[in-house]
């Protein structure tokens, strides 16, 4: 099948954080024609030059919705409940994409934390993810290129607002990892497809098969509290022995190797380099999108 003039770029769950982010990025470039993928593509009307069905679960919809694409963002959602098997999809997504003839293929993946910590820790949104890498590889595309995002900023703000507890009532983060550490990698996801824009741009420097790390920010638990409380908030943090969210390794495996492992400065380093737009730290985007609450005003 030719390629389509101007090329066309088709991103996968072109209606999610990640997706929206690239599907945005690229629009706004214009430096391809946009193909936005979705179970429901009426709830993308609109968002980009077409909007097409695709499902990871059924790959018979994979191969119309690649059909004279040059490039594909594929991503997957590891919390779309208990049955996801990320592998599966993932390497589905790559097989139906080198059928149909994609030159640029770039997968949202995040570090392997089996491998970097011998298995030690068990995170598998992110090993599972990893463990595509290799498919990726060595299905022998004329370029591809691994992006991974960081720790959502937005996370922050919800779902993991902290609730209060204890006397006083302050909120208070209550997590099993020690807020002295400076390991989260964190970011904008919205921000997120300024690298993934300027990677489909520039594949002869980043199309070999480099990882591209998106970070804005690289903070402790006890600088995101400073940071908000310097902002007007009444905000504190604790280290504690419980595991609030199930994912008690993942801030074991962040506080031994960061979030990003321990080749971090290189994939952030890369993804900098080919981003279309700078990244905002966390305390200005906190001052723009978790505002402190205002005292009620006096009649």
């Amino acid at each position: 099948m030719a390629l389509e003039s101007p090329k066309t770029i088709a991103v996968i769950g072109a209606t999610g954080a990640q997706g929206g982010s690239v599907v945005r990025a690229l629009q706004e470039r214009g430096e391809f024609r946009v193909r936005a993928l979705t179970r429901n593509p009426d709830a993308a009307s609109g968002l980009a030059d077409e909007a097409v069905a695709a499902d990871l679960t059924r790959p018979e919809t994979l191969g119309p919705a690649f059909d004279g694409a040059y490039g594909v963002f594929a991503n997957t959602n590891s919390f779309a409940g208990p049955d996801t098997d990320e592998v599966a999809q993932g390497t589905t997504a790559v097989e139906a994409a080198k059928a149909a003839g994609v030159h640029h293929y770039i997968w949202s993946t995040l570090p392997n934390v089996a491998e970097i910590a011998n298995g030690k820790y068990t995170v598998p949104h992110f090993t599972n993810k990893a463990s595509v890498n290799a498919v990726v590889r060595g299905a022998g595309f004329r370029w591809f290129t691994f992006v991974e995002p960081p720790f959502y900023y937005q996370n922050l703000a919800s779902p993991m607002y902290p609730t209060p507890p204890g006397a006083d009532g302050t909120p208070t983060w209550s997590v099993p990892m020690n807020g002295e550490v400076r390991s989260i990698h964190m970011g904008d996801i919205t921000e997120f497809g300024n690298v993934v824009a300027g990677a489909f741009e520039q594949p002869q420097t980043v199309g070999e098969g480099q990882h591209l790390s998106f970070a804005g920010d690289l903070v402790s638990w006890d600088d995101i509290v400073t940071t908000l409380n310097s902002q007007g908030h009444t905000l504190a943090y604790s280290q504690t022995s419980d595991d609030p969210w199930g994912i008690r390794d993942m801030f074991a495996y962040m506080e031994e190797h960061t979030y990003f492992g321990p080749d971090a400065d290189e994939k952030i380093a890369f993804a900098t380099d080919v981003s279309t737009k700078p990244s905002t730290n966390f305390a200005s985007w906190a001052k723009t999108n978790m505002p402190a609450a205002r005292e009620p005003e006096s009649g």
